[in-house]
């Protein structure tokens, strides 16, 4: 059975960490194409999102900004940050302190045709 929306991305967090949902269905087939692809470095994507969603920026690991700085999830307003995974794969994600969770918005081995 293929992962879709809503979805925990396994394994389920150990204490202290956050649980990592697909927010969308795209989500979760692109986080599975990326797996398929780069599966090292999605893995280490993985690693930071469980462990710390909002490390200090880099080239690499971002909030987005401008529109794309946050999305409505409900009724929130979330922070919507960027890891890039290789050259042109992205995972999009917005981080939800109430529930401890990190939603992916959006996820590819291609660049994200919201910045171009």
């Amino acid at each position: 059975m293929s992962p879709k929306r809503n979805d925990r991305v396994a394994p389920p967090p150990r204490p202290g960490e956050w649980e990592i949902r697909y927010l969308t269905t795209g989500a979760a087939r692109g986080w599975e194409d990326l797996c398929r692809q780069v599966p090292g470095n999605t893995r280490d994507a993985y690693e930071v999102l469980r462990a710390n969603p909002r490390p200090p920026e880099d080239s690499r690991h971002h909030r987005l900004r401008y529109d794309l700085a946050t999305r409505k999830v409900g009724a929130q307003e979330l922070e919507q940050w960027q890891i890039e995974v290789t050259g042109g794969g992205r995972v999009w994600y917005v981080v939800d302190d109430e529930a401890h969770t990190v939603w992916l918005v959006w996820a590819g081995t291609g660049h994200p045709k919201a910045t171009d």
